[in-house]
């Protein structure tokens, strides 16, 4: 039976051009800054996203802390949504490691954080308080693409108020294509900005951060201290440059499987289905079928469908995901609930 793996964008294989092309990479060793493969991937992802520098690291969670532990010292502070991957996500690293403290705020339906909660979170110039040294967005945000004037608003008053910004973009390239925009129309508006090669765009490992020359300087030094200074990196480098100039576009046709999936299991009793904008699909059991999460997750997988269900159902498309994978994950959720 073939495996129909819905649990995240995280869990794509290789394609057949991609590990020729890693196989192929030229390779130095990035530690001493000769790696040519790297060089190229941290070329390119800073010139797609209008930045002067990037800095190739082994994952989204290193990338945001870096990132954090840049813009902020020891008793300093970073504006963040309750349910941003960079303060729930990530086992608290920027306190535990860098001593910086979060100050999360509650989301709005659309994922946003409102401009006035923003505001208020920013301390005054009091010894009593940390020091707010940083906001941190995320884009897309449980799927959800951050509205454009959104984006450059929240970033101003950031700005205004004496704040530097930090883009959590593990899914920025579905952002921009559900916008129809640039990725760089999105990350101009940040000071630094965190992009995922692993997740939509289908690379095996690595994330990049990007920013101005001065600030990847410094970045690199706390790259060196969390252990992400890899040798021969060119050979992940070199699948992540693949799905760059491969993946980007295609993303177009994940958005609109998760839409086919949602469009699938529509009107179904006991489902409450949320649309989804890119690829990702949110459903939430309700009335009598409160306690059948667990239930359905097991019967989904005797069916060969995986799929998760830490705080909601999720299932996730990309590109090892097909219309008929999508159909027989709607099926199997239709029979349980049938029989449930």
């Amino acid at each position: 039976m073939k495996i129909i793996d819905l649990r995240s964008d995280t869990v794509t294989q290789p394609t057949a051009a991609m590990r020729a092309a890693m196989l192929d990479a030229p390779l130095g060793d990035d530690v001493f800054g000769d790696d040519p493969s790297v060089n190229a991937l941290q070329g390119k992802i800073a010139a797609m996203l209008g930045k002067e520098a990037a800095l190739f690291v082994p994952s989204g969670t290193q990338s945001n802390l870096v990132g954090v532990m840049t813009h902020c010292g020891r008793g300093d502070e970073y504006i963040v949504g309750q349910m941003a991957h960079t303060y729930r996500w990530e086992a608290g690293g920027a306190a535990v490691l860098g001593s910086v403290q979060p100050q999360p705020i509650e989301h709005q339906k659309d994922g946003s954080l409102a401009l006035a909660d923003i505001e208020a979170a920013i301390k005054p110039d009091d010894a009593h308080f940390a020091k707010s040294r940083l906001l941190c967005l995320e884009n897309t945000i449980g799927g959800k693409a951050l509205a454009m004037d959104y984006v450059a608003d929240a970033t101003a008053l950031a700005h205004r108020r004496g704040l530097a910004t930090h883009l959590d973009g593990a899914r920025l390239f579905n952002a921009a294509v559900k916008l129809g925009v640039p990725a760089s129309d999105i990350a101009r508006h940040f000071d630094s900005v965190s992009v995922c090669f692993s997740k939509g765009l289908g690379a095996p490992v690595g994330s990049a951060l990007v920013g101005s020359r001065e600030f990847i300087g410094r970045a690199h030094r706390w790259r060196k201290m969390l252990g992400g200074g890899m040798r021969q990196a060119g050979v992940l480098a070199a699948g992540a440059l693949h799905a760059l100039e491969h993946h980007v576009e295609r993303l177009a046709d994940d958005h609109a499987l998760a839409a086919r999936l949602a469009e699938a299991l529509a009107g179904i009793p006991g489902l409450a289905v949320e649309a989804p904008q890119t690829n990702i699909v949110f459903v939430d059991l309700v009335g009598g079928r409160r306690e059948a999460g667990a239930g359905l997750l097991a019967h989904l997988k005797s069916r060969g469908v995986l799929a998760t269900g830490l705080y909601r159902l999720r299932f996730v498309t990309h590109l090892d995901v097909d219309a008929e994978g999508v159909d027989r994950a709607a099926a199997a959720i239709r029979e349980y609930l049938a029989s449930a």
